[in-house]
Parts: structure tokens; sequence; C-alpha cells
């Protein structure tokens, strides 16, 4: 059981397509790696044990009829619990969804499916994916696999900690203001936000709809590119789809060659609150790719200071309309229907048990952002320091291929240390805001362990819109010259479970 899930998805998918080992075989290694340590890590929310298992026998025919399976095929994915499922529950983390069994699958599910993806479970996460740490989940925290005192990330914090614990060699995020590549930062992982539209919205519960992103997690940079071409493309289902074909997302990342390339570091992505150990593996990280023959520059980008502010209108203002479907009307969690009550009443009661604290606090940011008199100080002066981003952005892709920087100011802090000080817990998204506000695409990949608490430090990599081969060209060299330096992937450190 070991072997089989440490091996990477790329490897595991060969060796099942040269019947070295069967489908099955490799999904119930998994099945019992979750079974032996998510009691401790609280990584899933659901274990879908005999749907998983019929898609591995599934794959196993296929080869046995001497069908030509894909890339990953057979290949155990974790889901977050933000995509709908049919016949799997779905819950958002939330207990106002909790026993919603959706009718329909996910674009982003289907596909997986399409692409013989065997999915496990669905993962925990923030409720309704606002959080960053994974501790407003209404089913308890998880815990990250380097030290289960300490957070995952969030708002995907269950989908990285699967993928640091060995509970599987996928997952797949959702990235709003950074869900995807905080996570990755500190379980050691690899997270991609893909260019805002490249992978269907359709079927993911939304949060905020001009800024959620489903994308790709992995322990590998080629492991990611897989999956993002798996997942990635035009849907008609979802209004914001773009129809254009998918960058050379894994072509890009066996290259490992950015000689020629110029790269900036973004001048205002440092100093105050940054911690030592992270900036010195940053500054490493910025050495390497000079070594790797990038030619490196300073940017400056100086609306990104503005960024953190802007999200926490934007979003919580689109979050408090979306949010108004669940009404105990349609679906999910009903309270106070005895007869005696007034619809009003019934969903007014339904709301106050099925939201937590930090839903309730951003629907109200939110309401009386968008309330009239206050629309255009507050939500309006918002969308325009978000084009002063997006301009920010151009300018420095004019002269610049990628701009790097830290994912993330700390390392993981220790669970509660920051639950009563919401302000503090938001700063834990400086750094991935901005790419979220402009739609470009991001990815963070390990770059190393701070000295002074042995943890995980990320690697920030942002590209232009529909230029995400750029990210794994640059994030393939950065893995391959750092495993070499090491002798090893970084997650062969992190402590057993």
């Amino acid at each position: 059981m070991t072997d089989l899930i440490k091996l990477t998805a790329a490897d595991t998918a060969a060796a099942i397509k040269a019947g070295q080992v069967s489908a099955v075989e490799v999904t119930q290694a998994h099945l019992d790696r979750i079974d032996a340590v998510d009691n401790k890590v609280n990584a899933f929310l659901h274990v879908d044990t005999e749907g998983a298992l019929a898609a591995a026998r599934a794959v196993d025919a296929k080869r046995a009829a001497g069908t030509e399976l894909g890339p990953l095929a057979g290949v155990p994915l974790a889901l977050k619990d933000v995509f709908t499922t049919k016949g799997v529950p779905t819950t958002c983390g939330s207990k106002i969804l909790e026993g919603w069994i959706p009718p329909y699958d996910a674009t982003l599910t289907t596909r997986l499916k399409d692409a013989d993806v065997v999915i496990l479970g669905k993962t925990n996460m923030d409720e309704f994916a606002m959080g960053s740490s994974t501790e407003n989940s209404a089913y308890g925290p998880t815990g990250n696999p380097w030290d289960l005192s300490r957070i995952p990330g969030g708002s995907g914090g269950g989908s990285a900690a699967a993928l640091a614990a060995f509970e599987a060699p996928l997952a797949i995020g959702t990235d709003t203001g950074g869900s995807i590549r905080q996570p990755g930062a500190v379980t050691g992982t690899v997270g991609v936000k893909p260019t805002y539209g490249s992978v269907s919205r359709y079927g993911l519960v939304a949060f905020s709809s001009s800024l959620d992103q489903g994308g790709p997690c992995a322990r590998t940079v080629l492991d990611a590119a897989l999956l993002h071409e798996a997942i990635a493309g035009h849907d008609p289902l979802d209004s914001t789809s773009i129809n254009a074909p998918v960058p050379a997302v894994v072509e890009a990342a066996k290259m490992r060659d950015i000689r020629g390339m110029r790269i900036g570091v973004v001048k205002e992505f440092a100093g105050e609150g940054y911690q030592a150990g992270v900036m010195q593996r940053f500054n490493e990280s910025v050495e390497l790719l000079r070594e790797l023959g990038a030619e490196v520059v300073e940017v400056s980008c100086p609306s990104f200071t503005l960024a953190l502010p802007a999200y926490y209108l934007i979003a919580p203002s689109e979050a408090s309309s979306n949010l108004a479907r669940f009404d105990a009307m349609r679906y999910g969690l009903r309270v106070g229907d005895d007869g005696s009550r007034s619809a009003e009443e019934v969903t007014a009661l339904t709301r106050e048990a099925g939201f937590g604290a930090e839903v309730k606090r951003r629907i109200i940011l939110g309401t009386y952002a968008l309330s009239s008199g206050y629309y255009d100080a507050y939500y309006g002066s918002a969308q325009k320091v978000r084009t002063l981003i997006s301009r920010d952005f151009d300018a420095a892709f004019a002269g610049v291929d990628v701009l790097v920087s830290p994912t993330t100011p700390t390392t993981a802090f220790p669970i509660g240390e920051r639950a009563d000080d919401p302000m503090a817990m938001y700063l834990a998204d400086l750094c991935t805001i901005p790419s979220n506000l402009a739609g470009n695409a991001a990815m963070s990949l390990p770059c190393g362990l701070a000295p002074e608490d042995n943890l995980p430090v990320g690697l920030q990599i942002i590209a232009p819109a529909m230029a995400d081969d750029r990210l794994y060209r640059v994030g393939g060299a950065v893995e391959a010259a750092l495993d070499d330096k090491w002798g090893h992937p970084l997650l062969e450190e992190a402590p057993a479970l």
C-alpha cells in the first residue's frame, strides 16, 4: 500500500496502463490510507467507497478489453465539496446543505469521469469557500499533515491536506481569493488557479461569481498539468466560459527550460508582515531562477496594495446575492416549519441555524456595501480599483513573461490563533488576491521549509490570462532544480502521520 500511495499521478496511470497494477488495487490502497489517517486529518467530509471502486473496476474492464486508456485513467482524486456530484452529498462545508444530494454533476465532475479519474470522495472546506484556514467548516477543522495542530490553508484545506497526507495523488480546489494556492503553499503541494473562465463553473456552488475558479491540486507540477488539461476547455453551460484552446500545459511542464525568459519580482509583496523564513526561501528561489538562465527584474504594481480592501467589498457583495438562494424552500435545511410560522420566519430561522459566523459576517458586509446610498462609495469604488489592478498587470506583462512572489506571507499558523481576528485571517490572502481580481493565471509550488519552524513555503508564479502554460514551464523547471538540490521531493520530509 505504501508504495502505491507514494506514486505520482503520472506514474500511477502508467503502471495501470502497463498492467503492473490494477485500478482497483490503487483505489483500495488509497481508501485504506483514508481509513487509517483521516480520523486525525479530517480531510474528507464524505468518502464514496462504492462509487470509487465501481469507477476503478470500469477502468480495469476497459484495459482488459483493449481500450486505449487516457493519461489519468484509474488515478484517484479528492474533490472539494463545492462541486455538485450526482447521487453523492454536496455540503459546501455548511449545515444549511447537510444531507443535500445533487441530481446532477458539475461540468468539472463530468470531465473527471470522462477522463476515467476515480473520485474518492468530497473534501472539507471553509463554509461556502469563505476562509483561509478551513476552520470555518461546519464539520470541524482539517489538520495540516506537517503539524496537525496547524491549519492546512483555506478554503480548500481538505483537498491540500489529502495530498500531503497521501490520501490521494490528485485533488480539485476552487480559488476565489487564493483558496487553491494558499493551501498548496502551507502543505508543500502544488496548486494552480487557471485563467478565469478556462475551467467551467457550471455546478460549482457560487460564492463570488466573478472571482470563483476551479483548478488542479497535486504533488508535482506535471500531475497538476495533466489534471488541468482534463478539466479545462469551453463549456456552453457556463456563460463566462472562454471559447479558446486550452494552453499546452503538459508540454510546458515537461520543458524544464526557462533560459531567456524575463521574470518580474513584485516589489509590493515584501516588507512588514512577511515571515523571515518565507522571504529567505523566496529570495533563494529568485536566485535559482537566475541560475536557470532567466532574466530577473523588479516590477512595481502600486495598485496591488489596494487589492485586499477591494476584494473584501466585491466578494461579500456577490456572496450576499448568491447565498440568497438558501431560503429553506427548495433544498437543504429547514428549521421551524411547524405550520405556525410564515415562510419569512422559516427562512430566517433556517439561515440563523444553517449559516456559520463567517458566512453571516460576509453576507451582512456585502448587503451593506450594495445598499442604496453606499453602492458607489463602496462596491463601485472597489470595481474601479479592480480596473487599476488589471492595468498594473498589463503594464507588468508588457515587460516580463511571468511575475513571482511568496504565495502567502507566513507558514501555517496554529488552529485557533486567528479565529477571533478576521483582519489577521484575511491577510493570509495578501499576495494571491490580485490575480483573482484581474482573472489571470497563477500557481503555487513548494520552494523549501522555513528555517524557524520547518514548515513549507510556497513560491507563487503569475502569468497573463490564457498563458497558463508559462506557469508550468517555470514551475516545472524550478521543481526539477529543487528536487535535484534536495535529492528528493519536499513532501518526503513531512512527518509521518
